[in-house]
């Protein structure tokens, strides 16, 4: 656990090695935001992170959407997860399909990414296998600019989950 106001001290470098995790493989979000310090709370260093996110341009966002995991896919199998995505997809029962629940997520997961380009985000720590499922089915007949905004909502309560597991105030 990293203190908020050891946190404010930090150069750009050091803060953003110490929160890197909050935004998978996409540590630029966390750099951005280190311009907004000194933050008064958990919940503002959050707002800093997603203003960041917010003002990035479609191709930055893409990426960051792009960095994330298929849910129950092949670098879940192969356990090639960060700690971060495997506690979250562990969390909902994703680590423990029955292969027809493997296969719907896998069938879920081509229709997903052959329509947009990129994986289906949600934040499975506020779902279970059921609700991911039929989001999953649901978003697929979205266009694509309101999917990348549910995505970046959905990375927006990712992220604030993860920060505070990992930041006291």
């Amino acid at each position: 656990m990293q203190s908020l106001t050891h946190l404010n001290t930090l150069d750009r470098e050091a803060f953003t090695t110490a929160l890197h995790f909050a935004f998978e493989l996409s540590p630029w979000v966390v750099e951005r935001a280190w311009d907004a310090r000194p933050f008064a709370s958990i919940e503002a260093m959050h707002a800093a992170m997603m203003a960041v996110l917010d003002a990035a341009s479609t191709a930055d966002k893409l990426a960051l959407i792009r960095a994330h995991p298929e849910l129950a896919g092949k670098a879940a199998i192969a356990k090639q997860l960060t700690a971060e995505s495997n506690a979250e997809q562990a969390s909902a029962g994703l680590d423990k399909l029955t292969p027809e629940e493997f296969a719907r997520f896998h069938d879920l997961n081509a229709v997903y990414n052959t329509r947009f380009g990129f994986p289906f985000i949600i934040c499975v720590r506020l779902n279970d296998k059921a609700s991911i499922l039929e989001a999953m089915a649901a978003r697929a007949h979205n266009d694509e600019a309101t999917e990348i905004a549910q995505a970046v909502t959905e990375i927006g309560l990712i992220s604030k989950l993860r920060l505070l597991d990992a930041v006291t105030t």
